[in-house]
């Protein structure tokens, strides 16, 4: 879609980038030492950082790629809210306050408060460096996507903008800086949220026939095969549509497909569909595609894609075909009433496929799904958790192993740990995670809503799930759009500050300090954290840039994965096991991180989506690790632990918990 900027979304975005970084400069001076940078001097008040939590923790992964997911598949989206909720339950119960009175300013640090290993620090600030990075991927790509519709400039300048934004805010003023960002960005998010979802009740539901551009596909029938045969061997024409039909030759030959070639140059493509009221009679029912040809070109409808409105583009979708009762529109609904009204309707989903050409052409088509609501509302729509249904017990495997990893990723996430260093006691670390708690359940009720509300809106981009969210505010009102996009903007530099932060500290405490001895004062630890801070910031928009068009939603799953792999044994044993020893922990960390990363680069969907090898099977039976790396981390850390055990009173005592 082509995407032009509004005066009123530029006004809103440059006021909030600005106020934000305003408040960095004026914290600034709150963050002189290495306890002020790194930690706040542990004195943020505890409602305070527990709102912070949710600013921190409700990244573009839970604002754009679930609402995405959600919006293209329905239910699906929602369990990966379901796994990161879960997840604060171990956070609350577990780490909250332990972790509180183990530590000082990085991760390694409670895990090192017993053993002073370099061995430990070593493992855990790599750890640390990688875990964030994966992380900070999808944050700059969410940046990107905001961009687009936001300023209308390329996805590569919206990933630029936020990185240089982000170094500013951690450069100026640290983790005081940091907390008040995710504050505000945590509390104007489920502010701004709530009033898009109370607007999509009050909406209602409302059957469409196509798009916020006003743009009707074209359903074609009931017509014989044996009609459309004749048609394509005398290359004749269908009825209501210009132009000629075009030889189904090569790989078109055993798709469901009928193209037509019309007058203007351009093409329109048909999916064939049996009739469900007569078996012996189909109907063709029309689609979109996307080119690219050998030499970089891209084709929207077999014409050159625009770049200005007015010009070759592709139609936005999301609609309601069928309502219960034959209704025409529902009027407004209440919370319940929404969803039995929407279990009745039948939605038009799209699906798509990929035809290479004879010529070097790659053709993308995208093709209607009329779905039941009831189906939309059922777990298995999205290509990765289809075997939710089936039979295969891989494909159930890797759903859970997903689950499992989004469940322990959260108690084991870097940046969201050393937010725990900036409260006064464990008290108060706990009654932080009981806000966070309330404040990220309430929004990830609202983004069922708001997935379901960009679902049949008109207003998607078929190309991007991440886009759904801000084009369902877009179709709503400008203002509301403009203050979503800069508030959701404002949520990716919250969240990658804290990524940055938790990279700065483990290269500048747990790497050069306790690994390589460099002794540092406190004026030196600030300026290598900063200098820190400016280099993953270059790596994060390299990466953010690399990886653009993946679900944001997605692709946190894997930083899950290796967080829980590599940190959460360690963690949960040192804490309940007076047994376990220094090289335990280090070989535990050493595992799970190898063998999570490992995995997922040799999985199926990286060889897809990131190594552009479609079709590749991958050299591991599922994509998501976590089902087996998690476990192995707690067997290598117990294994180790029992052959390694001190003779006698030399035991040390790991700190209560």
């Amino acid at each position: 879609m082509i995407y032009e900027p509004s005066t009123i979304a530029v006004v809103a975005f440059l006021a909030f980038v600005g106020g934000t970084m305003g408040l960095s400069f004026y914290l600034a001076g709150r963050a002189k030492s290495s306890a002020g940078y790194f930690a706040a001097h542990g004195q943020i008040p505890w409602f305070i950082n527990g709102v912070a939590f949710a600013g921190d923790y409700l990244s573009a992964a839970s604002f754009l790629g679930i609402c995405g997911m959600i919006a293209f598949y329905g239910y699906d989206g929602f369990l990966y809210s379901i796994g990161f909720l879960a997840g604060w339950i171990v956070a609350l119960f577990v780490v909250a306050e332990p972790l509180k009175r183990m530590g000082k300013y990085t991760f390694a640090d409670a895990l090192d408060s017993t053993f002073h290993s370099r061995g430990i620090q070593c493992v855990v600030g790599i750890s640390t460096l990688i875990v964030s990075i994966f992380y900070l991927i999808p944050q700059m790509v969410g940046a990107g996507v905001l961009i687009q519709p936001l300023l209308g400039l390329p996805h590569w300048v919206g990933v630029v903008l936020v990185g240089a934004a982000v170094v500013t805010i951690v450069v100026s003023a640290g983790m005081v800086s940091t907390t008040y960002v995710q504050f505000l960005k945590g509390s104007l998010l489920v502010l701004f949220s709530l009033i898009l979802v109370i607007m999509i009740l009050a909406k209602g539901l409302k059957v469409e026939e196509g798009g916020m551009d006003g743009y009707k596909f074209q359903t074609i029938g009931p017509i014989t095969e044996a009609d459309l045969k004749s048609r394509e061997s005398e290359s004749g024409t269908l009825p209501g549509v210009s132009g000629t039909i075009l030889p189904a030759t090569g790989d078109w030959a055993e798709k469901p497909y009928v193209r037509v070639e019309q007058p203007d140059g351009g093409q329109k493509i048909f999916r064939i569909e049996k009739d469900s009221e007569d078996a012996s009679e189909i109907l063709l029912v029309e689609g979109q595609t996307v080119t690219s040809t050998p030499d970089g070109q891209l084709l929207v409808n077999g014409l050159p894609k625009g770049s200005e409105k007015g010009e070759p583009e592709l139609h936005p979708v999301g609609y309601i075909s069928h309502l219960p009762d034959d209704e025409t529109s529902t009027g407004a609904l209440g919370p319940v009433s929404f969803f039995q009204k929407f279990h009745d309707s039948e939605v038009i989903l799209w699906g798509k496929t990929t035809v290479p050409e004879e010529n070097g052409d790659v053709t993308t088509i995208y093709y209607q799904k009329p779905t039941s609501g009831s189906e939309v509302l059922m777990p298995g729509n999205h290509p990765k958790f289809a075997g939710i249904r089936g039979d295969k017990f891989d494909e159930k495997l890797n759903f859970i192993s997903l689950m499992l990893a989004l469940f322990c990723g959260t108690a084991s996430l870097p940046h969201i740990l050393i937010r725990y260093y900036t409260v006064k006691d464990g008290e108060s670390a706990r009654k932080s995670t009981i806000v966070g708690i309330g404040a990220i359940g309430f929004f990830y009720i609202l983004t069922l809503y708001l997935g379901l509300g960009a679902m049949v809106s008109g207003a998607m981009d078929v190309t991007d799930s991440n886009m759904a969210a801000p084009l369902l505010a877009k179709s709503m009102n400008v203002w509301l759009f403009a203050m979503i996009s800069a508030i959701a903007f404002t949520t990716v530099l919250g969240t990658v500050s804290g990524l940055i932060l938790a990279s700065a500290g483990a290269v500048t405490r747990d790497l050069l300090m306790n690994v390589c001895k460099v002794d540092l004062n406190d004026s030196q630890q600030v300026r290598v954290a900063k200098i820190t801070s400016v280099v993953v910031g270059v790596i994060a928009i390299v990466l953010g840039i690399l990886f653009e068009g993946l679900n944001v939603g997605y692709l946190v799953g894997w930083a899950f994965s290796i967080a829980a792999s590599a940190n959460l044994p360690s963690l949960v044993m040192l804490l309940f096991w007076n047994k376990t020893t220094k090289e335990g922990v280090i070989a535990a960390v050493t595992v799970g991180m190898v063998s999570s990363l490992g995995w997922i680069l040799l999985s199926a969907d990286t060889f897809d989506a990131v190594y552009k090898i479609p079709g590749h099977l991958g050299y591991v039976p599922f994509s998501q690790p976590g089902i087996v790396t998690i476990p192995l981390g707690f067997l290598t850390l117990v294994g180790v632990s029992l052959i390694t055990q001190p003779k006698g009173s030399e035991t040390p005592e790991p700190n209560p918990a």
